[in-house]
C-alpha cells in the first residue's frame, strides 16, 4: 500500500498537468456537445409539433434520453481511461469492456422507450385492442432483453453454448421450484391468445366470487375492479380451471316478466294479451328479429297470469332498464285501458249470513218437549232401599 501511495504522489508530480488537462478537455467537449445537442433536440421537436404524423414524435422522445446519457458517460469512461493509464502505464482493457456494455445498454433502452411510446400511440388512436397491444408490447420486450442479455454476456466472455446447456438443466430446476408462477404465466399467455375477455370487459365467474371490470391483464395476474369499486388481483392460472362469462359481448338484453290480472277480468286476458303482443312488437328498442313471446301462462292463486318475454337491442345497464321500465308501464296502461286491473294476493272467506233463530211459540213447546222427556228419564230410574237394624 505504501508503494502505491507513493507511486501515486510521484504521478502526480510529474503528469499532473497533462491529465488535469485532458479531463479538462473531455469535459469542456461534452458541455458543447450537449449544447449542441440540446439544440437540435429542441429544433427537432418544433418540427415533430408541425406534422400530424405523431411517429416521429415517438422516434425523438425515445432517443432524447440515451443520446443525453451518451454524452455525457462515454467522454467520462474516456477520462478514467487516460487517467488510468497514465497512472499504471499500461492498457485498461476492461474499460473498453464496460465501454461496449453502455452501448449494449443503451441501445436496449432506447428500443425499450420505443415499444412504450408506440403502446401509447397505437392505444391513443382507439382503433385497437388494448388488451392485444400490451401482449404484443410485451412480447416485444421479452425478445429485446433476451437479445441485449445475451449480447452482454457474450461481451464479457462467456460462452452461448455453454450458457444455452446449462440453461436447459436450470431451466427445469427453475420450471419444478416456480411451478405456480410458471402456471399463471401461461394462463396469461392463453387469456393473450384465446382472448375470453379484454381490458374494460365486464366479466364474471359463477365458480368463484369474482364480477367486476378488467383493468389490467398481466403476466401473473389479472387485476379485476368489483363494482363497489374494489380492486380483485387474481392469478391468471386461475382462469384455466373455472367458467367465465363475460356479459360485455352480449348482443341483447331479456325482458321476461309475468303479470297477473284479476278473476273477475278472465273476458278481457285475451283482448290484453293481444294488444300488449303488438305493443311489445312495435317497441322501437325491443329486437323484432329475435323471439318475442306474449301468452298466457298460469292460473294462480289469485290472479290469472301471462308473461312477456323479449330481447332489448341495446346491452348498456342503464339503458336497459329505462327500456324494461316504459314496457311494463305500457303494459299497465293497456290493463287499465281494458277496464280491469293488476291481482293482488288475496283469500276469499266464505260465512253464512243467515241464522234460523224459533220463534217464541216454538221455543215454549221444545222446551214442554224437553221437560216431559226428563221427567220420564227419572220414572225409569231404579229405586234403591236401605234397612237399618
Amino acid at each position: 500500500m505504501k508503494a502505491f501511495y507513493e507511486r501515486f504522489n510521484t504521478f502526480l508530480a510529474n503528469h499532473s498537468y497533462n491529465w488535469v488537462t485532458d479531463l479538462l478537455t473531455i469535459a469542456a467537449s461534452s458541455f458543447l456537445v450537449w449544447l449542441i445537442w440540446r439544440f437540435i433536440y429542441a429544433r427537432l421537436m418544433k418540427f415533430a409539433e408541425r406534422t400530424s404524423l405523431r411517429w416521429d414524435d415517438v422516434v425523438i422522445h425515445s432517443v432524447q434520453a440515451p443520446i443525453t446519457t451518451l454524452i455525457w458517460c462515454w467522454p467520462m469512461l474516456i477520462g478514467i481511461s487516460v487517467l488510468l493509464e497514465d497512472l499504471f502505464d499500461r492498457s485498461i482493457s476492461w474499460l473498453y469492456t464496460i465501454q461496449g456494455l453502455l452501448g449494449i445498454s443503451l441501445v436496449v433502452w432506447t428500443l425499450f422507450r420505443l415499444v412504450r411510446y408506440s403502446e401509447q400511440v397505437i392505444l391513443e388512436n382507439n382503433k385497437r385492442d388494448e388488451t392485444t397491444v400490451q401482449a404484443l408490447s410485451k412480447v416485444v420486450r421479452i425478445i429485446i432483453f433476451l437479445i441485449g442479455a445475451m449480447t452482454i454476456l457474450q461481451t464479457l466472455g462467456l460462452s452461448l453454448s455453454g450458457l444455452l446447456t446449462f440453461g436447459g438443466v436450470g431451466g427445469l430446476i427453475a420450471g419444478l421450484a416456480a411451478k405456480d408462477l410458471l402456471s399463471n404465466f401461461f394462463g396469461g399467455m392463453m387469456i393473450y391468445l384465446d382472448r375470453p375477455f379484454k381490458v374494460n370487459d365486464w366479466i364474471r365467474s359463477p365458480d368463484r366470487s369474482i364480477e367486476g371490470t378488467v383493468e389490467k391483464i398481466g403476466w401473473r395476474m389479472t387485476v379485476i375492479r368489483t363494482f363497489d369499486r374494489r380492486p380483485l388481483y387474481v392469478p391468471n392460472a386461475i382462469f384455466s380451471n373455472i367458467v367465465v362469462e363475460n356479459p360485455s359481448r352480449m348482443l341483447n338484453r331479456q325482458i321476461y316478466e309475468t303479470i297477473g290480472l284479476r278473476y273477475q277480468d278472465a273476458n278481457k286476458v285475451n283482448a290484453i294479451i293481444e294488444e300488449v303482443r303488438d305493443m311489445v312488437t312495435n317497441h322501437p328498442d325491443i329486437d323484432d328479429r329475435q323471439t318475442i313471446i306474449v301468452n298466457f301462462d298460469t292460473f294462480g292463486d289469485s290472479s290469472l297470469n301471462f308473461f312477456i318475454y323479449a330481447l332489448t337491442k341495446t346491452v348498456a345497464w342503464v339503458r336497459f332498464h329505462e327500456v324494461k321500465q316504459d314496457v311494463l308501464l305500457k303494459a299497465l296502461d293497456i290493463v287499465h285501458k281494458h277496464g280491469a286491473d293488476v291481482a293482488l294476493p288475496a283469500q276469499a272467506l266464505h260465512m253464512q249470513t243467515q241464522l234460523n233463530y224459533p220463534t217464541p211459540e216454538e221455543a215454549q213447546q221444545q222446551g214442554t218437549s224437553e221437560a216431559q222427556q226428563q221427567g220420564t228419564s227419572e220414572q225409569e230410574k231404579p229405586k234403591f232401599s236401605i234397612k237399618m237394624k
